[in-house]
């Protein structure tokens, strides 16, 4: 069992930067591939970012590319998403979540994840 915490968020202008970070407050994020989803109002939750657990290997979606970075610290047992040069579209509610270290339905599919945590809003103004 594996509780996630996210923190982080808040209102940033358009060409800002935000880090948000990702802490297990119940069990460990070890063993886990880890990813980052957000949900704008009256959207599906979509896919943001992922992290590998075996290898290390990242996954970006296409929006965010070069702008987003995902990363984790094991040692602090957290995950990260450093989020710059917002944009006004990236404005959503973030949530990070953990699965399997096998992909049930792939790496962007949300199915592939256990537990999420409770999410973190992010505003970018323009």
């Amino acid at each position: 069992q594996v509780q996630l915490v996210e923190a982080g968020g808040g209102l940033v202008q358009a060409g800002g930067s935000l880090r948000l970070s990702c802490a297990a407050s119940v069990g460990t994020l070890s063993f886990h591939n880890m990813g980052w989803f957000r949900q704008a109002p009256g959207k599906e939750r979509e896919f943001v970012a992922a992290q590998n657990w075996r290898d290390g290997s990242t996954y970006y979606e296409d929006s965010v590319k070069g702008r987003f970075t995902i990363s984790r610290d094991n040692a602090k047992n957290t995950v990260y998403l450093q989020m710059n040069t917002l944009e006004p579209r990236d404005t959503a509610t973030y949530y990070c979540a953990a699965g399997p270290l096998y992909y049930r339905a792939g790496v962007y599919d949300r199915t592939s994840y256990d537990y999420w945590g409770q999410g973190t809003q992010v505003t970018v103004s323009s």
